[in-house]
């Protein structure tokens, strides 16, 4: 059975009560959010996740490896346990804007591995990123994600399917659920492309009907294909695009 995520920007706690409440209401298929860690905002993903046990079956916070010294006392864990949030989505994070934020030189691989023995009973994803460089490099690094004791990934969002089953086709029988954002106008088709190296296939649109057919597809594929999906609308408004791809 297919599971849907929302991942959803916790601006404020307001915010995301209101969002989690109207996604709840309207999309009760979506059992499971996603929250990302921005140091920008003053919610922490764990914060908001343990919000969103009231609303969802399924929390998972991003955790930002740069952001912990292993050799400290590594505590998050135990709060994590402590709110019955078991899953957790580990990546290494984004250099603060703010750099008065202390970060470190932990690796991703690392933190998997400590996370892994530290609290065997959490669910650790771990993150693909299909446009990050060359496909043999990244199935490189998600083997030695999996090596380190990762249980499945959370991709970054895909814009061709036809991308999307290759990578499905190198990870049988893993547990992944696919991303997908809408990309609604050409300023986001080209931040994308810029900063994050996506090739978006010929008859793209940066329209309503495009990325809802778009969302449909890879929803339909991830259901034939027993796999999971999560959506992240990240500048359009979260119900109005849900209704185009679910109802």
């Amino acid at each position: 059975m297919s599971n849907i995520s929302i991942e959803l920007v916790p601006r404020t706690i307001e915010k995301l009560e209101q969002e989690m409440t109207a996604i709840n209401t309207h999309f009760p298929q979506i059992d499971t959010i996603n929250i990302p860690d921005l140091l920008r905002f003053d919610v922490r993903s764990w914060d908001g996740c343990i919000r969103g046990k009231h609303h969802f079956k399924t929390t998972i916070p991003h955790i930002r490896s740069m952001d912990f010294d292993l050799s400290e006392s590594f505590e998050l864990g135990n709060v994590l346990l402590a709110e019955s949030i078991n899953t957790v989505l580990l990546v290494t994070g984004d250099i603060p804007q703010d750099m008065s934020k202390r970060v470190y030189n932990t690796s991703c691989i690392d933190f998997i591995r400590y996370f892994k023995r530290q609290y065997p009973a959490i669910k650790v994803y771990a993150s693909i990123d299909s446009y990050r460089s060359g496909v043999r490099q990244e199935l490189n690094y998600i083997k030695q994600k999996l090596d380190a004791g990762a249980d499945g990934f959370f991709t970054q969002p895909f814009f061709d399917l036809r991308l999307l089953e290759m990578y499905h086709d190198q990870l049988s029988g893993t547990d992944v659920y696919w991303g997908v954002s809408p990309v609604l106008t050409d300023g986001s088709k080209n931040y994308w492309e810029a900063k994050n190296n996506v090739v978006f296939p010929k008859d793209f649109s940066p329209s309503m009907e495009w990325n809802a057919q778009f969302g449909r597809d890879v929803l339909t594929f991830a259901r034939a294909t027993d796999q999971n999906v999560y959506y992240m609308p990240i500048r359009a408004d979260v119900i109005a695009y849900l209704q185009e791809v679910l109802e």
